[in-house]
């Protein structure tokens, strides 16, 4: 009894780390401090709003998986014939468009770190991630992997945010009081924490490690709110970190303002320990983005399913390969980040009405107050996602 519950309890936390580590990329660090730069400490503001809508994203998505037993793509097919294949379709492209760039974050950490050039960096990152899945119990390893990558970047966070010895008193009372509300950075910041593949990616590793029926919600629960909890952590002691910075008065580099919100913080030291929480950020995101990609093609074919673990090889392989011959392509970059943009409105919707299908979660009775939460983002989502469709066309076209 106790082994099996030292596996669950393993299980529910590298669900929870799977999704946090996916979500906290190069993207996020980037994002983090640019808004953090413009809102100064209203910014907290922004960040307890969004922690508060990605919970009601992830208790929709993950608990409809987890009772009905399913994947998102089954779901979706349940939904409505034919609507999981377009879901699958929209997810792998949006995850093989930011795996490019997870590689190359990876391959800058590198660079950081030993001084090593960018595309051996993310060829040896790669190497290391395809490891992980060269092993038969690849989800007990990854699972341990994102959690040690997790617990690096938020503790070497926290050392430079209590360096860089910011207003801790103006954060708090500017997060509950604001001077500035601004809706973009909340919509932002929720499509870039559960947005995409991000969102299914701890569900779908609990349903590979058997956590499902009606019996596991107390610990489904407890994993999708620890998932989103984790990242909050992390993004409120790089906001803290910056604001510190900035409120002594150094003015943060344009061309990488999370990397000299480490340099100027703790010195040249910092600008190492940037290249460290970097390179974590970037490979435990190309090792979520590969395996909850492929978990969206996994049920369409037998081959599939019972060698998965080579297609998540593969692709990484194939992200790897375009970015070591390619580069980042920045019109594929926009295609896809436009893209993804749609995804989390369509399926939090179909798993809403999921969530209310007796088709799909048997005697299930869905919290009403959940439902209404999951409406909010879909509806907050949709609208930045429309924009940025408006935004991009002219750099796709133009």
């Amino acid at each position: 009894m106790n082994n099996k519950s030292n596996f669950n309890w393993s299980v529910l936390l590298g669900a929870a780390f799977l999704m946090a580590t996916s979500s906290i990329g190069p993207g996020f660090l980037t994002q983090t401090t640019v808004f953090t730069q413009t809102l100064l400490a209203s910014f907290g503001f922004v960040i307890l709003i969004s922690i508060i809508l990605d919970i009601g994203a992830q208790l929709n998505v993950w608990r409809v998986i987890g009772v009905s037993g399913k994947r998102g793509q089954d779901v979706a097919n349940m939904v409505m014939p034919g609507l999981g294949y377009l879901v699958s379709l929209l997810i792998v492209m949006g995850g093989l468009g930011f795996n490019i760039g997870n590689i190359a974050g990876a391959g800058l950490g590198f660079n950081v770190i030993f001084g090593l050039d960018t595309v051996t960096g993310a060829i040896i990152s790669a190497i290391i991630a395809i490891s992980i899945f060269l092993f038969k119990e690849a989800g007990k390893l990854m699972d341990k992997f994102t959690q040690i990558a997790g617990f690096i970047m938020i503790i070497l966070t926290l050392y430079v945010a209590i360096s860089s010895a910011p207003p801790v008193g103006e954060a708090v009372s500017k997060t509950f009081m604001p001077d500035i509300i601004d809706p973009m950075a909340i919509v932002t910041l929720v499509g870039g924490t559960v947005g995409g593949y991000i969102t299914f990616s701890g569900g779908h590793r609990l349903i590979d490690a058997g956590v499902v029926g009606k019996q596991a919600l107390p610990q489904i629960t407890r994993s999708s709110v620890t998932g989103v909890c984790v990242t909050g952590v992390m993004r409120v002691f790089l906001f803290l970190a910056a604001l510190g910075v900035i409120s002594n008065g150094f003015t943060l580099d344009p061309a990488n303002p999370p990397a000299s919100v480490f340099k100027l913080a703790v010195g040249d030291i910092g600008y190492k320990l940037f290249g460290v929480v970097m390179w974590a950020a970037a490979i435990s995101s190309v090792i979520g983005a590969a395996y909850t990609s492929v978990s969206f093609i996994r049920s369409f074919s037998p081959k599939v399913e019972n060698n998965y673990r080579w297609f998540v090889i593969a692709f990484i392989v194939f992200s790897t390969v375009v970015f070591a011959f390619v580069g980042q392509p920045v019109k594929t970059l926009i295609v896809v980040g436009t893209l993804n943009g749609l995804i989390l409105p369509i399926t939090l919707l179909v798993m809403i009405i999921a969530a209310h299908k007796k088709s799909v979660v048997g005697d299930y009775k869905h919290p009403i107050w959940m439902s209404v939460f999951g409406i909010i983002v879909v509806a907050m989502t949709a609208y930045m996602g429309v924009l940025t469709i408006m935004k991009q066309l002219p750099k796709l076209f133009g």
